[in-house]
């Protein structure tokens, strides 16, 4: 049986659900997980104007309330000339699997989104993303500098890799984040849509596994 996990580093309530998730991989230390990312906004040009803050200040209370995640709504208020794209974040993500395919990809998801939500870093600048990135993997024991990082990221692999995340949730027919998809005996079935606590989903496995 495999867990697949289909989000956006810069997707709030992928954000919001990313220590359900850790907590429900702990408890389940033998499930296999496969990490795709989903693209929520890639290659998006839109300035994040007041509009969009406020828009986003509304779901970030809501995933709060839900999850207890913190962030910081200063350093978003302070955003100018912000484009919300998620592509290069998605990018860097898949630039850690590219560079080490053992590392722990949700740990590695999960510094992306502590460096946008409560560091209040910019995840859409290359050089950002590649010092976030290295630093992941070093916490994991691999010797990675941001610069070999960066070289990854800017490749046409790296691109490629997205972009093929991109196509895979397409294909899933995926329509919120984050999704749960269950890929056991050949066969896909979503498990979740949305923010799941992880003793619903650690039951639904459970379940299917018996």
């Amino acid at each position: 049986m495999k867990l697949i996990f289909v989000g956006d580093p810069m997707c709030s309530w992928c954000y919001g659900f990313h220590k359900e998730m850790t907590t429900l991989v702990e408890a389940m230390p033998d499930l296999e997980v496969q990490v795709v990312l989903g693209g929520l906004a890639a290659g998006s040009t839109q300035l994040l104007d007041d509009a969009g803050k406020q828009f986003r200040l509304t779901h970030w209370a809501r995933v709060e309330q839900l999850s207890g995640a913190q962030f910081n709504r200063e350093a978003l208020l302070a955003r100018t000339n912000f484009v919300y794209d998620t592509e290069p974040v998605c990018r860097a993500v898949a630039t850690a699997r590219l560079i080490k395919p053992a590392a722990n990809l949700l740990t590695v998801f999960g510094a992306f989104q502590r460096a946008f939500y409560v560091d209040g870093l910019d995840t859409t600048d290359g050089e950002v993303l590649a010092g976030i990135g290295a630093s992941a993997l070093k916490a994991q024991g691999f010797d990675v500098d941001a610069e070999a990082f960066l070289a990854v990221w800017s490749s046409d692999e790296a691109i490629k890799a997205a972009r093929a995340d991109f196509a895979l949730t397409r294909r899933l027919g995926v329509s919120g984040f984050p999704s749960l998809f269950v890929e056991q005996n050949g066969k896909i079935g979503q498990l979740s849509s949305g923010y799941a606590t992880a003793a619903s989903v650690q039951q639904t496995l459970m379940r299917l596994a018996a």
